[in-house]
């Protein structure tokens, strides 16, 4: 009998093997660098003030921060349940009954997000399939067209009434088709800081009724609604019912409280839609930090922080406005958010993003072109500050744009 030995040689890399990276074929070929990230590079490049990007420059209440310790030292740092720690979901669901008067269960109904972001990015992958339409007003936020592409849907664009940015119903209905699976709405909005009139809410709620068409209604701005002693208010998408059953609503704990770092927000949607959305929940993110969910749960027992929100941005946006009545800025509207739109034409010749880069290199002062939120980049000689910024720092703005 003869045994057979197989013989191992080892393989020994060579230096002269090329390095390869596989190209790619990309999934958004049209996404580049955001111009939040090119205008707050060139703010510090030039050491100005940035009124551009949508944050805070001042801290949240200690208590919230001591809420998160004391969470973390109870031992509640391990996985919560997917949908969020029950408490929250059942304070999120008790603010908005009392706000809005919806009932929403808060076990079936309310789901707790890495943020409104991934919220809305996971309402559209569970919703919206190869070849749907999904209706976006613009200008609107920088996401939901990248995220409509990624779930393989068409967008269609539809724009607010330039100058006013209202919206537009019958270039609306004009836009909906067999296809259309979704309209994504905004109020307060960003970047025009306009606010949805009840109205407006009543006739959006009567275009759809006929539809299978769904909602999608982020409210990251809901407490910033200025102007309360002249009736204004926000109208969520949850007051009314013909809405709130096709709707997935979605607002930001790190707006309300001044914590956009920590990236918490949440769903409120009906049963059945919730089930889908928490389908596609579970597998891009699956959870959300424990400590932060529980302090926030208990935070929430102080309705004052969000109630007290709409006199503490406008007295900011009262300052920044009277600032900015010097200088020879058009001002329009800011209903609510902490954003302030001004009209350059009697300032500068020059379109929206080359005056931006000019005002920020030399004035000093960064701020936001409108042209970036629409999708064929739209002038109409308007940019956006952000006021939500300690009164100091816009003291010091408005003291460089009085040069102007």
């Amino acid at each position: 009998m003869t045994t057979k030995f197989k013989i191992m040689t080892t393989i020994k890399p060579s230096n002269t093997v090329r390095e390869h990276t596989p190209a790619l074929n990309s999934r958004l070929p049209n996404v580049g660098t955001t111009i939040f990230t090119v205008m707050s590079a060139l703010a510090t490049e030039k050491n100005a003030v940035n009124l551009g990007q949508g944050f805070p420059d001042f801290g949240c209440d200690p208590a919230l921060v001591n809420a998160v310790t004391d969470a973390m030292q109870r031992g509640l740092n391990q996985y919560p349940p997917m949908t969020g720690v029950p408490v929250l979901r059942e304070a999120i669901a008790a603010k908005i009954q009392t706000l809005y008067g919806r009932s929403y269960n808060p076990n079936t109904e309310i789901t707790v997000t890495a943020g409104a972001t991934q919220a809305i990015i996971t309402i559209i992958l569970a919703i919206v399939h190869p070849g749907d339409e999904v209706i976006v007003l613009e200008p609107c936020y920088d996401s939901y067209v990248p995220n409509i592409e990624l779930a393989g849907g068409q967008v269609v664009r539809v724009p607010l009434t330039p100058g006013t940015f209202r919206p537009d119903f019958e270039k609306i209905a004009a836009a909906i088709s067999p296809k259309t699976r979704a309209i994504i709405i905004n109020s307060p909005h960003n970047p025009s800081a306009t606010v949805w009139t009840q109205a407006e809410m009543l006739k959006l709620q009567a275009l759809l009724a006929p539809t299978e068409i769904l909602l999608i209604s982020d409210e990251v701005y809901e407490h910033m609604v200025f102007d309360a002693a002249l009736g204004a208010q926000h109208h969520s998408a949850a007051s009314f019912p013909g809405l709130a059953a096709r709707a997935f609503i979605v607002s930001s704990f790190g707006k309300t409280y001044h914590v956009t770092g920590w990236k918490v927000g949440y769903v409120a949607a009906p049963a059945t839609l919730t089930a889908e959305f928490r389908k596609v929940h579970q597998f891009n993110v699956f959870t959300v930090n424990t400590p932060v969910q529980y302090a926030l749960a208990s935070y929430m027992d102080k309705p004052a922080a969000y109630l007290e929100l709409p006199a503490f941005y406008q007295s900011k946006r009262d300052l920044f406005q009277a600032g900015l009545a010097a200088t020879r800025f058009k001002l329009l509207p800011s209903e609510g958010t902490y954003f302030q739109c001004v009209d350059i034409s009697d300032v500068s010749d020059l379109g929206e993003a080359e005056f931006c880069k000019w005002l920020t290199t030399e004035i000093g002062v960064a701020a936001i072109p409108l042209s970036a939120f629409y999708g064929d980049g739209f002038d109409q000689r308007v940019v956006r500050f952000c006021f939500a910024k300690k009164d100091d720092t816009l003291k010091a703005a408005l003291e460089r744009l009085a040069k102007l």
